[in-house]
């Protein structure tokens, strides 16, 4: 069982972080698209994750901190509440974040890999589609009323079983691996991380989790997404993990 590591919301500059207990797990699904396939068994260390994605109020530390420039819909009042989770985030800024809180924190921070992702997404429930199983996301409370306009604010409705907010909803999330649609036929099985180099004339950085945009707001935990890590869309943000 995952194990919360500081209260909700966090008064500090350190996340609110959930423990993700080491375990095997079977990753991909056999009903999903090609990239997918095959489904294969993972062994993932114990690691922490970020209970919420990372938020407005937490990113603009980071913003004044270090002169960056603040992501494109900072003034957008469908995007700019200090506890919507930051979006239109480029992979190179959500990893410059990481790296900007390790030092500020002393604490090994980074994004999550897509298995590791996954088996946060997934919990101790194998293969089923979602977090808390097979039933559809329109069964959630208040479905057809949320994400309207914009994202909503992190930690709105109950956590998951590991005790994460939003983890297929709300944002897309950016991963730490290169995009390989094909990487699940050659993954080792303890700890991926990807393909060493991206592959193609177009390279690509995983992502994963639903989006407000989306006609399906909520992401099966085994569905995979990739941009170009240049890009920042209102639907992209991210959450962090960190070792132990």
């Amino acid at each position: 069982m995952a194990t919360a590591h500081s209260q909700f919301p966090p008064d500090s500059t350190d996340p609110l972080l959930v423990s993700i207990p080491a375990a095997w797990f079977l990753m991909g699904s056999s009903s999903g698209q090609h990239c997918e396939r095959p489904v294969h068994r993972v062994f993932i260390d114990t690691f922490l994750l970020a209970a919420t994605q990372v938020t407005n109020t937490e990113y603009e530390r980071f913003v004044n901190s270090t002169a960056s420039d603040p992501p494109p819909f900072w003034r957008d009042a469908n995007f700019n509440h200090p506890r919507h989770p930051v979006t239109g985030v480029s992979w190179f800024d959500a990893n410059r974040y990481c790296q900007w809180l390790a030092h500020q924190t002393a604490r090994p921070y980074r994004l999550p890999t897509e298995a590791e992702w996954e088996r946060a997404a997934r919990g101790d429930l194998e293969q089923q589609d979602f977090p808390w199983g097979n039933d559809p996301p329109q069964s959630l409370p208040d479905y057809a009323t949320r994400w309207q306009t914009g994202p909503e604010i992190v930690a709105r409705y109950a956590p998951s079983s590991f005790g994460l907010y939003n983890i297929c909803d709300n944002v897309h999330e950016w991963c730490s691996d290169w995009y390989d649609p094909n990487y699940y036929a050659t993954s080792p099985e303890r700890n991926p991380r990807g393909p060493e180099l991206h592959s193609g004339t177009s390279p690509r950085k995983s992502s994963r989790g639903g989006s407000w945009r989306h006609h399906v707001k909520v992401a099966r935990c085994s569905a995979r997404s990739s941009i170009p890590p240049d890009f920042h869309y209102a639907d992209y943000g991210f959450r962090i993990a960190c070792d132990i």
